[in-house]
Parts: structure tokens; sequence; C-alpha cells
């Protein structure tokens, strides 16, 4: 009785493992090199510079500041022998507000330069999604997976410059 309760819960698993194999092979899958598609994109380059024209006049007045710093402190190294205490102390105040500055300032641009990125980023991305989508239904895909999460697969199964065209068709 033993034996026969084996041999029939071996014969369910190997015809489920049967059934669910030819399930899969059935199924479409494409695969999609996301990060590849975006900075082929002409709209990335663009959407660079326009952040870089956006915060321009800060970024100029951090690496005015860094400037500033760099010229006090050479100046204290070079000339610190000849000094006397009071213009040391005075070029020293210098550099710790030239720091003070920076501190204040760096960090907070960084972040809204980084914001800035990720908004028009993920403008960008959204409007990837839709070709990717179209190109996926277009081709009754059933299942599409970003290049860099799949280990191997066939060239055939890139869709990659079908969704770069589908892109062009969008703008």
């Amino acid at each position: 009785m033993k034996k026969l309760a084996t041999y029939a819960i071996a014969s369910a698993m190997l015809g489920s493992a049967m059934f669910s194999s030819a399930a899969i092979a059935q199924q479409k899958i494409g695969v999609v090199n996301v990060q590849g598609i975006y900075q082929a994109l002409p709209q990335a380059a663009e959407i660079q510079n326009a952040i870089s024209m956006e915060f321009k006049e800060q970024v100029d007045e951090v690496n005015m500041l860094q400037r500033d710093g760099q010229l006090y402190a050479e100046k204290l190294q070079r000339d610190a022998a000849t000094m006397s205490a009071q213009e040391k102390s005075e070029l020293e105040e210098k550099i710790l507000s030239v720091r003070e500055q920076l501190s204040q300032k760096v960090q907070p641009l960084q972040q809204n330069i980084q914001r800035r990125q990720n908004e028009e980023r993920n403008k960008l991305l959204a409007l990837i999604k839709q070709a990717i989508d179209s190109v996926a239904a277009e081709g009754e895909y059933d299942l599409v997976l970003d290049a860099p999460a799949v280990v191997y697969a066939d060239e055939s199964h890139d869709l990659s410059q079908q969704v770069l065209d589908q892109m062009g068709k969008l703008n």
C-alpha cells in the first residue's frame, strides 16, 4: 500500500512538472535593456543640459567659493613665515568662513540637482515603459524582462531596438 501511494505521488509530481514546463514553453518572453535605451535617447542629453543650465549660477557660485578657499589656503601656506599673527588669524578666519559657506551651499545644491534629475528621469522612464508596453502588446509577449536581470537571452528575444523605434514614434 505504501509503495502504491509513493508511486501515485511520484506520478502526480512528474505529470505536474511536465504540464508546467509545457505551459512555460508556450510563453513568449522578451528582453529589453532599459538603461541602454535611456542612454541612447537624445532627450536624456537634453535633460542633462537643461538641468545644468538651470543650476549654472549656483554651481558657479560654489566653484568660486572653492577657488577662493583654495587661494586663501595656498597663501597661508606660502606666506605664513612672513605674516604677522594678526594677518594669519584674519586669513584663517576667511578660510573658515569660506568652508562654512560651502557647507551651507553644496549639500542643498546637490540635493536639488539630484531631485530634478530624478524627476526628469522618471518622466522619460514612464515614456520608455509606454513604448515597452506597446511593443509587448503588438508582439503578443507574455513577459518582458530588463536585460541586466537576465543571465542569458538569445538576441532574437531582445526588443530594445523595437522599443527605441517606438519611442521615436511617440515623440
